[in-house]
């Protein structure tokens, strides 16, 4: 990639405390393509410097740090970035647990006969098996979504359900989170809309942990029987 945005919100900092993120660039990008004057025409606020020209390969880092960060504000508290640091110090131990965790419970839940399909690109199942094999060869990540059985009551009763995993919107937290977009983040959406984006009414998102897996699955599985009494009574 030529550039890189990434949420530093998530598995570097590792546990919701801090909003942050980063931006890394290659330095390999033409800007002098005819395609983007933002970093090629001359700047009137600079006295018509043109980034690209002056700078080269660091012209869009320095336009974002002399006019993007100028006008939408960058400046990081103090002990969000000490966070973020702190994180990086543990982020290899975190990422192994929370891979071979999410591997565990994806593997789980698409054995159970009440899960319409599980949608993680490590099982061999997956049309993205060969991709993650190739891209991702320590593991798929720990963020991956399940059809439950029963629509949208069901996935939402099944969220209600949960006593160890937290009810949230972000992922890429140490403690397990789960969603159900089709009633959250995605509510604005109608039916078809929904489909076209991948989310069917019983689509539940996963952001797995750094718990034991055997607790995790505990707390599925009591949310399987508690929908399922639901739907039976």
């Amino acid at each position: 990639a030529d550039i890189v945005v990434h949420s530093a919100t998530k598995f570097i900092g590792g546990h919701g405390t801090s909003i942050g993120g980063a931006v890394v660039d290659s330095g390999t990008f033409d800007w002098s393509n005819g395609k983007f004057g933002i970093v090629a025409d001359p700047s009137p606020a600079y006295h018509g410097l043109a980034f690209h020209e002056t700078f080269g390969s660091y012209g869009y880092l320095m336009k974002l740090r002399s006019e993007t960060l100028r006008d939408l504000g960058g400046a990081m508290a103090p002990l969000n970035a000490f966070l973020f640091m702190q994180g990086l110090e543990t982020l290899p131990l975190r990422m192994e647990r929370h891979v071979a965790n999410a591997r565990a419970v994806a593997e789980w839940l698409s054995g159970r006969y009440d899960v319409a399909g599980v949608r993680h690109s490590g099982l061999a199942g997956s049309p993205y098996a060969g991709l993650a094999a190739k891209y991702l060869p320590k593991g798929a990540g720990a963020v991956f979504c399940f059809d439950l059985d029963g629509g949208r009551e069901a996935g939402q009763a099944f969220i209600r359900a949960m006593r160890l995993f937290s009810h949230l919107a972000n992922v890429g937290d140490a403690k397990s989170l789960i969603i159900h977009p089709a009633s959250t983040t995605h509510r604005q959406l109608a039916d078809d809309e929904l489909a076209a984006a991948g989310i069917g009414p019983g689509t539940i998102r996963l952001s797995i942990g750094i718990e034991d897996p055997e607790d995790l699955i505990w707390d599925l599985e009591q949310g399987f029987a508690q929908v399922a009494a639901l739907q039976d009574g």
